[in-house]
């Protein structure tokens, strides 16, 4: 998703939703350090719910894409309904939230953070949320290289919009699929 949006709006706004994607991570750590994440794995209706609403949203981003025009010269996702909802801060948002209800970022923390806990130093929790906010800065760095060289691909789509719009649709399709896999996987 960072890819494609810094594609389509340029550098500044896929470094912002790149940098809300890996602040979610924040909320994570948050629930593996208190052990919380543990309990929604454990809870088949709090996964199942926590899974379909990760899948919802993707299937509307998914929408979104597909439903984009482009004006002005500029290659872009933009919605049909013409709002502006691409700014830098409605992106981080969206990044931070995409990131925070996704239900595969739990397991990943789940099953990877536990493994670089060393139970014989003790405090538990503090190694988690530790190993938590180094991932969180990582991803934070590799996110934002990632938008900002996005922008590249971007401004050679400047030139060729059609391969924009195809690139929107296909993104969209993705999206699509991953949440309604998302959704209906047991």
């Amino acid at each position: 998703m960072i890819l494609g949006i810094g594609m389509s709006r340029g550098r500044r706004h896929g470094m912002a939703f790149g940098l809300g994607c890996a602040l979610g991570c924040l909320s994570h750590t948050l629930l593996a350090t208190l052990g919380v994440s543990a309990l929604i794995a454990a809870s088949r209706v709090g996964f199942a719910v926590l899974r379909t609403c990760g899948g919802v949203y993707l299937i509307w981003l998914g929408i979104q894409a597909m439903r984009t025009i482009r004006g002005g010269g500029q290659s872009g996702v933009r919605p049909a309904s013409g709002a502006a909802d691409g700014t830098l801060r409605q992106l981080f948002v969206r990044g931070l939230a995409a990131n925070s209800i996704n239900p595969k970022v739990v397991l990943f923390f789940l099953s990877f953070l536990p493994q670089f806990v060393i139970a014989g130093r003790g405090r538990l929790n503090w190694q988690t949320a530790q190993l938590g906010l180094l991932f969180t800065a990582q991803a934070a760095l590799l996110f934002g290289l990632l938008g900002y060289f996005s922008g590249v691909i971007g401004q050679w789509m400047q030139r060729y919009p059609r391969a924009g719009v195809w690139l929107d649709r296909g993104a969209g399709c993705i999206f699509i699929a991953l949440g309604a896999r998302l959704i209906f996987s047991h």
